[in-house]
């Protein structure tokens, strides 16, 4: 436990469910409102920069920097400023009525005035043994984020959708070719996309095809640990053959962590929690959501750090407006 024996019941001017960029940063800025937010690290806290090696496009660092070291810094900045942190994870909520109650798995009870939703997304992958084995060393889920360390080299993204061709586009920019591979003999990909897509000579296409093994030298091996090339295996004919790449990037979706809050809060048919334009605020007053729970379109570090700031602000605003209305009431 971080916070040493949980108490059996916690109350709060603001929870903060999960943790992360989004989550780190509403912690610092609930914090330095003197709102004594409470944070309920999750599973894995840190999210998914905790599986990040190199990160060169977070703002303030010229040299390249380490995903889980970044984390540690925010989760050192956040307790710093006076957020209390709780291994815990949250197993049920109540949403419909203030103040919010919480069910951790250790026990506890959590009772808000408002909550802030952090608990992030995860990249769905191919289900490879080879994928754990060479994370960071050339399998990526984020093109944005490392296409940068692809320059001149060749590389294989496994999709069909927008996604897939949205990055499969932006590896242009840096590799000498991009292998995009596919299970079926079209995209699903909008059609505007998909021109772009095959009129880009960089870019080939591998249909009816799937990525049965990942080839390369992993640390502790002989040689430059690092992606060589991707096995294949046609699906139609069954014929297996070699592709040799540099790096392999998977874009076949993400799974937003929503489920504790299905049937209480409006979401689209993917499960990422809707919010007011310009706003984190969720479909209930006093609940908000930050990062990539909401987000299905940036998906980076900088932009859920920047959700999570407006988040704590958006609860600060709501909670000095209450505090306004008792005290009109008060004075009737």
């Amino acid at each position: 436990m971080s916070t040493e024996n949980i108490k059996k019941e916690i109350r709060t001017k603001v929870l903060i469910i999960g943790s992360g960029p989004a989550g780190y940063t509403a912690a610092i800025y609930a914090a330095r409102a003197n709102l004594k937010p409470v944070q309920v690290l999750g599973l894995e806290p840190g999210g998914q920069l905790m599986i990040t090696t190199e990160v060169e496009n977070y703002p303030g660092f010229a040299d390249l920097i380490q995903g889980p070291w970044l984390m540690e810094q925010m989760k050192g900045q956040a307790a710093n400023v006076g957020t209390e942190m709780i291994h815990d994870l949250i197993t049920d909520i109540d949403l419909s009525k203030r103040p919010f109650v919480c069910k951790g798995d250790d026990g506890a009870t959590y009772i808000a005035d408002t909550v802030i939703i952090s608990t992030g997304a995860k990249a769905r992958w191919l289900g490879l043994p080879a994928e754990e084995k060479f994370r960071g060393l050339g399998v990526s889920a984020c093109a944005t984020c490392d296409g940068f360390f692809f320059r001149g080299k060749d590389v294989a993204i496994v999709g069909g959708g927008n996604s897939a061709v949205e990055e499969a586009l932006f590896l242009t920019n840096f590799a000498s070719k991009v292998t995009l591979i596919h299970r079926r003999d079209t995209l699903r990909a909008e059609k505007i996309m998909q021109e772009r897509l095959f009129k880009n000579e960089k870019i080939e296409c591998l249909w009816d095809t799937a990525v049965t093994d990942i080839i390369g030298v992993a640390h502790g091996e002989e040689g430059t640990p690092g992606v060589t090339g991707v096995k294949l295996k046609n699906l139609k004919t069954n014929e297996e053959s070699t592709l040799d790449v540099d790096g392999i990037f998977v874009a076949i979706g993400h799974d937003p962590a929503t489920e504790l809050f299905k049937g209480q809060l409006k979401m689209d048919e993917a499960g990422y929690i809707i919010t007011t334009p310009d706003s984190t605020l969720t479909s209930i007053d006093g609940v908000y959501a930050a990062g990539d729970v909401k987000d299905k379109v940036y998906r980076q570090a900088v932009t859920a750090a920047g959700m999570g700031c407006m988040a704590a602000l958006e609860a600060d605003r709501f909670l000095s407006e209450q505090e306004d209305l008792i005290a009109e009431h008060a004075a009737e």
